[in-house]
């Protein structure tokens, strides 16, 4: 599920300039007093050439914000409008946030460095543009999660605390700043086109489904309209990563069309938590009062998001062939199911019908004796079963009678499947390694848990046992 980033040589990049002034606006980072690294994410800094910075260079580049050499000069605000909760908003763009980098990694993907805290930009609206260290914090667990269990992720790349106090609404203030860098591949979200759709700058939306397709996506098939082969890719991208969510039993909180990256990239977390147990009307956002992106309705919420950049798209195409690949979600969704499922249970699917009958069963099972996720999924691994009296009920026997009709896909060899417990990232426990750094300034319990996530993240990597 995870392969590790290997390294390569520093190789920066500006293609995103190619869009023109449109795209975003120059900003200024913030100035702040202080300039503390508190992370380095040193296996994603190798991959891209920068692991070789002293720690010194590290915060000047990524806390005051030096240019990168032979990147862009200036970072961008980029510009985005965006459905939030359903109600469009035309008033949206990186409000605390930037584009500063873009560079390459070995495999020559072309990848952004982005903000989260960096100061206030001409959409910030009445917000400070600063990010809570406990922001930064949380974003850090949820990414190592995410990209442990196989999810399509962006990276924590950095988390400097920047000396600032801030107050909020919704935690204990005054409370510490931070501004984090993340790694992802493009920050092009649906957003992105549906400003260029309100603007209806049919030049510009060419420029940008071009740059797209060249540079985040594949390129076009043989006599495939642009428009209709990045909606057709974006589809497949975004059914899959809905499908990873529910697998890793993960809940973004907040599935606005200006938080889906086109690439299917999950990123930007905020009110995010993960679900002990398949509970369909599971919520991770205090403010989410009618259940719009629990966890059992993300699928149809990205669903929807996508569905907008197919009426963006309608500057450029005609309405039914962008429909029609619309129409292929769910069945791009149940394929992202089969995969995700069975990955993670070190097992090869079979026959399409019948693996899906077995995740409804297992699924089943799991609700109705409220077993943990992450229980389930570390107790039957490739096929054999740890703990059987904990499985005799009747709720199991479907599951009992079908999982061996599937050929294990890997071993228990790793040392993580002889644990005693699996490793999760449930909310008690993100509170605790959180109070060890407001009461104590104690980082030890997030860098032992950082560690215990990419162990496990070994352990379900192919070849990994």
């Amino acid at each position: 599920m995870t392969i590790p980033p290997q390294p390569a040589k520093y190789h920066p990049e500006s293609a995103i300039l190619s869009l023109g002034e449109k795209i975003g606006d120059p900003v200024q980072a913030a100035d702040f007093p202080q300039t503390i690294l508190r992370f380095r994410n040193d296996r994603w800094a190798e991959a891209v050439g920068l692991g070789g910075l002293s720690d010194d260079a590290w915060t000047q580049h990524f806390g005051r914000f030096r240019q990168l050499e032979g990147s862009l000069q200036q970072p961008l605000a980029l510009r985005y409008h965006g459905h939030q909760f359903r109600v469009y908003n035309p008033d949206i763009g990186d409000g605390r946030g930037f584009l500063f980098a873009q560079l390459r990694d070995g495999a020559g993907r072309l990848l952004d460095l982005g903000t989260k805290g960096s100061g206030q930009t001409p959409y910030s609206r009445f917000g400070d543009g600063r990010l809570t260290l406990k922001g930064g914090v949380r974003e850090i667990l949820a990414t190592e999660m995410l990209e442990a269990l196989g999810v399509h992720t962006s990276k924590t790349f950095s988390l400097i605390e920047t000396g600032e106090e801030l107050v909020r609404g919704d935690e204990p203030s005054p409370t510490r700043s931070s501004v984090l860098l993340r790694l992802s591949h493009s920050h092009i979200r649906i957003g992105t086109f549906q400003r260029i759709a309100f603007e209806r700058d049919q030049a510009m939306m060419t420029r940008l489904v071009d740059y797209c397709l060249a540079n985040l996506l594949d390129p076009t098939a043989e006599g495939e309209p642009p428009a209709i082969a990045l909606m057709r890719q974006v589809v497949e991208r975004t059914a899959d990563l809905a499908a990873s969510y529910m697998v890793a039993g993960f809940v973004h909180g907040v599935l606005n069309s200006d938080n889906i990256n086109i690439t299917g990239e999950s990123f930007d977390y905020g009110p995010w938590r993960f679900t002990p147990k398949w509970d369909a009307g599971f919520t991770a956002a205090y403010f989410d009062q009618t259940g719009l992106y629990a966890f059992g309705r993300q699928a149809e919420a990205i669903h929807w998001d996508v569905a907008q950049l197919a009426v963006s798209l309608r500057l450029l195409s005609e309405a039914e062939p962008l429909i029609a690949e619309l129409e292929r979600y769910p069945d791009h969704y149940q394929s992202g199911m089969i995969r995700h499922f069975f990955r993670r249970l070190g097992l090869v699917p079979g026959e399409r019908q019948a693996s899906l009958q077995f995740i409804e069963s297992c699924v089943r099972a799991m609700v109705e004796t409220g077993t943990e996720i992450d229980r389930f999924f570390f107790d039957w691994r490739c096929g054999d079963v740890r703990h059987p009296d904990a499985y005799t009920g009747e709720a199991w026997n479907p599951v009992r009678e079908l999982i061996p009709s599937f050929t294990p896909a890997g071993t228990r060899d790793h040392p993580y499947w002889s644990d005693d417990a699996p490793c999760s990232m449930h909310i008690a426990e993100v509170e605790t390694i959180w109070s060890a750094i407001a009461e104590r300034d104690d980082w030890a319990p997030l860098y032992a848990k950082v560690a215990a996530i990419r162990r496990m993240g070994e352990a379900h990597a192919p070849g990994g046992g």
